[in-house]
Formats: structure tokens, C-alpha cells, sequence
């Protein structure tokens, strides 16, 4: 997404060079062309006309019945400095707050990368699952993943964009390790006429009526709507699904995780001279 920075003595920033080069090298894994999706989310130059300095304010939602919802902010501070783009990106606030270093000649965006980050690690939080596994899942997908048309509404305008689509783990030949989580779909949302070109990342895990391992039969999950508050301790937390065991945090007859998570930009704060 954006070029490697200098090298930094802070742990975080080799963590973000090794998640930049997990999210770029699939081409080159097997020689094969780069996907029109991965060029796209990966290979396009989001900020070349960005306006800056200015701030790109993503709002956070996050919708579940198994923990608490959350409503919470990312921001991406955008500089200029000797023809470069520089961009500090920091993701969520308080206890879950991960600021990553300034990128410097940044040219994709960071939320997205930010975003999916989180989310593997959040995959492994209820999982139990490889960080590597599951990056590996979503670069495998998005090397097949069309690219459609989307029009979406920007500052009450009806503007043109594309989106990707993909469910990494739909066709996963290990799925019964993580059983709960096969319909999960990625949807990314871009649009060259939005600021940071990155409009809507979000995930979708829709157990709705699907039945639990070991039941009877199905149930029908509720999401409870959207209110501000972290996920509380105690709260139950889904896990992996393996025959013949109980489901972390699912007890039998209880709903299938329902797990919603939203990023969308929803203001440019231009900086003060």
C-alpha cells in the first residue's frame, strides 16, 4: 500500500512493514498476475490528490450479539513535505488505540490496511487462529475477486465507485476449525471522487438462523443497535467450532456469532495554517 518507511528502533513499526509486505506479495508468491482488486486496494496511489495537510475521520461501528457494540473513530493525518506525501495513521481511541508510525512517500492508504490488521487480530482473539492463516485467506481471495461498480453518497452527492467483495473462508478446506466464521464477507468500497480514495471497509458475519453444532435446532440471532461502550468482561466471546466439542463462549442451543464491523469516512478536517 505505501512504500517501506526507514528503518525504527519501535517494535510496531516492523510489525506494519511485515503486514504491508503480507498484503503485497501475493503476485509474486506464484509468479501470477496481479488481480484487478489487489491493484485497487493495493497498488493505486489513494493520496496523489489529496489536499494537505488535512485529517481523513473514519467512524468505527461495530454491531454483535455475543459482545457489547462499539462506536468509535479512526483518523488519518495526511502531510506534505518535500514532494512527499507523509500519513500517521490511528486507529480506535482509549484501551484499543493503536497509533501506527508516519509513513513516509505514502501512496496507499493506511486505514485500509489499519482495518485489516484489526481485523485478523480480532480473528485470532476468538479464534485461536495464525495471524499468518488468515492473511494468507484474504490475499488467496482477493487474487480471484471482481471488481463491480458502486455508487455511493458523498457530502449529499450521489458519486461513482467500485467495490470488492470476498468470503476467504467460504472454500477454506480447514472451515471446520473455524466453522462459525465461513459466511464472513469482506466488502471494500473505493471511489476516486472521495478524499484518501477509501470510502467503506466493512465485515459481515450473518449466522442468522444457522444452527449450532450439537443442538437441536436452529436460532435466530438478535444485534442489539448501536450505543457507544467497550466489550464488557465476562461478555461471551465465540470461539472455534470442532465436532464433538463445545464452541468457546457458544453454549449449546445459544445463537451462531452475528458480528458486524463498519469503517466509513464520513468527514475531511482540513488542518489550520
Amino acid at each position: 500500500m505505501s512504500r517501506l518507511p526507514r528503518r525504527h528502533p519501535g517494535a510496531r513499526l516492523i510489525c506494519f512493514r511485515f503486514a504491508v509486505l503480507a498484503f503485497m506479495s501475493i503476485a509474486t508468491a506464484g509468479a501470477q498476475p496481479v488481480s484487478p482488486a489487489e491493484v485497487l486496494l493495493f497498488e493505486t496511489d489513494h493520496l496523489a490528490k489529496m489536499q494537505a495537510p488535512a485529517t481523513l475521520v473514519y467512524e468505527f461501528r461495530k454491531l454483535s450479539n455475543a459482545e457489547s457494540p462499539l462506536t468509535d473513530s479512526v483518523q488519518l493525518d495526511v502531510s506534505r513535505s518535500k514532494g512527499q506525501v507523509q500519513a500517521a495513521l490511528h486507529f480506535l481511541s482509549g484501551a484499543r488505540k493503536r497509533d501506527l508510525p508516519k509513513v513516509d512517500d505514502a501512496h496507499g492508504n493506511p486505514v485500509l490496511l489499519g482495518f485489516l490488521e484489526h481485523d485478523i487480530g480480532e480473528m485470532k482473539r476468538l479464534t485461536g487462529g495464525a495471524v499468518g492463516y488468515f492473511r494468507k485467506r484474504i490475499r488467496l481471495a482477493l487474487a480471484s475477486a471482481q471488481v463491480t461498480p458502486q455508487r455511493i453518497t458523498w457530502q449529499g452527492k450521489t458519486v461513482e465507485g467500485k467495490a470488492v467483495r470476498i468470503q476467504p473462508y467460504l472454500d477454506d478446506p480447514l472451515h471446520a476449525r473455524f466453522e462459525n466464521y465461513v459466511r464472513k464477507t469482506y466488502t471494500f468500497v473505493l471511489s476516486d471522487a472521495v478524499p484518501g480514495g477509501l470510502y467503506q471497509v466493512s465485515t459481515s458475519l450473518a449466522n442468522t438462523g444457522v444452527k449450532q453444532p450439537g443442538t437441536a435446532g436452529a436460532r435466530t440471532a438478535t444485534v442489539a443497535g448501536p450505543t457507544s461502550g467497550a466489550a464488557q468482561p465476562g461478555a461471551a466471546t465465540p470461539g472455534v467450532a470442532r465436532p464433538g466439542v463445545a464452541t468457546p463462549g457458544v453454549s449449546p442451543g445459544a445463537e451462531m456469532p452475528v458480528i458486524d464491523e463498519t469503517l466509513t469516512l464520513v468527514k475531511v478536517v482540513a488542518a489550520q495554517r
